[in-house]
């Protein structure tokens, strides 16, 4: 056998592979949903994250899922400890009656 008959061989089976692959119905599909950026680049990284479940299937989506829950969380958590305005004070001003 010579080789353009071998490589002509190897890339019939890879073109099979190709279809195959896009007939399973098992096989990870990207969803494709829009996404809006929010400005907040920690709830932005968190949403990107979101997309790698498009290229695994279903038993690696869990990880994914939790990793960009992990970081909205946090993102969440972060607003909390963040400095801000002052509280108003619970005394009377002196001279306010």
């Amino acid at each position: 056998m010579n080789d353009s008959v071998s490589e002509a061989t190897a890339g019939e089976e890879t073109a099979d592979a190709v279809v195959e692959a896009e007939d399973d119905p098992a096989a990870p599909a990207p969803l494709n949903v829009a996404r809006t950026a929010t400005g907040h680049p920690d709830v932005d990284a968190a949403l990107d994250r979101l997309a790698d479940a498009d290229h695994l299937a279903t038993d690696g989506h869990v990880e994914v899922y939790e990793d960009a829950h992990r970081g909205l969380r946090d993102a969440l958590t972060a607003l909390d400890t963040r400095p801000g305005p002052p509280a108003p004070s619970r005394h009377p001003s002196p001279g306010a009656e």
